[in-house]
């Protein structure tokens, strides 16, 4: 089956479809021997080269739910030793992290070779879920949680955050406390440090236990496992629910 040579490159892992359209723009990409053009098609029968490179389409999909441990970078290229997730992790094949997680936070994060499920996650920003667990440096308020849930606006990023759930997290039948959860479906750059900066509180530990239906549960800090069977296909459920074949 024909796909678009963007699409071949992100499923063969070699990068992002918005990596792949540069690179072809760049004329640096090539079927059967023609250098390839945005909107060009390949198949499985298909020479395909980058730089002259033949490539090769990955033969098994991998995705992995990691537990970052905070003080990990969330980035394939920046090679800072064990401070880097890909080679904290140093899986035996070629993964790269799904969005981010700052290195400040702690908690899950996917890891794939695939570039099209890489694609289909982002692309998903604003219609699925993540949520987290949040410490503060004092009590939560109703004044607070609900300020958090409503939206508001982040004068560094000159925007206003969408609506989301938030509820406080009470411990040992006591009515206050510092630490709340929060449901969202943006991904702004340290969004829910920013949000809580505005409302005059400070984050002192942020973990995220769920993207969609992925859940961190028991896994330790610094391990991951697969994500596969009937968990992996209710995702790629979730992100293409009509079958659609882009």
């Amino acid at each position: 089956m024909e796909v678009r040579i963007n699409r071949f490159l992100s499923e063969a892992g070699v990068c992002s479809r918005r990596a792949a359209d540069k690179m072809i723009s760049e004329g640096r990409v090539t079927i059967d021997g023609e250098v390839a053009c945005l909107g060009s098609k390949a198949d499985e029968a298909s020479i395909v080269c980058v730089d002259g490179r033949p490539v090769t389409k990955v033969k098994k999909d991998i995705l992995i739910a990691f537990n970052k441990p905070v003080g990990i970078v969330c980035t394939a290229t920046d090679k800072q030793g064990k401070n880097n997730v890909i080679d904290y992790i140093n899986f035996d094949e070629r993964i790269y992290p799904v969005g981010r997680l700052d290195k400040d936070s702690e908690g899950l994060l996917l890891l794939t070779n695939n570039g099209d499920l890489t694609y289909r996650l982002l692309k998903a920003d604003g219609e699925h879920e993540k949520e987290y667990i949040v410490e503060t440096d004092k009590p939560v308020t109703k004044e607070f949680i609900d300020r958090l849930a409503n939206g508001i606006y982040l004068k560094d990023l000159d925007k206003t955050t969408a609506k989301c759930k938030v509820k406080p997290i009470f411990k040992n039948n006591s009515d206050k406390t510092k630490t709340f959860s929060i449901i969202l479906v943006q991904g702004l750059n340290r969004q829910i440090r920013r949000m809580c900066e505005e409302c005059g509180y400070k984050v002192r530990k942020l973990k995220r236990i769920r993207i969609m239906n992925i859940m961190l549960g028991n896994l330790k800090t610094g391990e991951y496992r697969y994500v596969k069977g009937a968990e992996y296909e209710k995702l790629l459920k979730s992100l293409n629910p009509e079958g659609r074949n882009e």
